[in-house]
């Protein structure tokens, strides 16, 4: 495997890991927590990583979420790993009979 496809199957494994994190929250705690672009450092097997979360849409029943790593590389962070989830938001109003 070549320098770059190792470092990428890194980023990945990094943006797997934060994906299962914020995807862990309710459409409220990530509305609270991602009202901006929430970028930041991690550490993972002794090496740094740049973290970016971003709420793409926020629907009336839906939020899409964003998360983006790389390592502060240059060329290759110019395009980090991406991808994104959707949470589904609980419906609200008025509760249904028997509950």
């Amino acid at each position: 495997m070549s320098g770059t496809s190792e470092t990428r199957q890194r980023w990945r494994t990094v943006r797997e890991r934060e994906v299962q994190r914020w995807s862990g929250l309710s459409s409220d705690q990530l509305l609270s927590e991602l009202s901006d672009v929430k970028a930041y450092q991690i550490e993972y097997e002794s090496n740094s990583y740049q973290v970016e979360v971003e709420i793409l849409e926020n629907t009336a029943t839906y939020v899409h979420v964003r998360v983006g790593v790389d390592d502060g590389s240059l060329p290759a962070s110019i395009s980090p790993e991406t991808d994104s989830f959707i949470s589904k938001k609980l419906p609200s109003g008025p509760s249904s009979p028997g509950s």
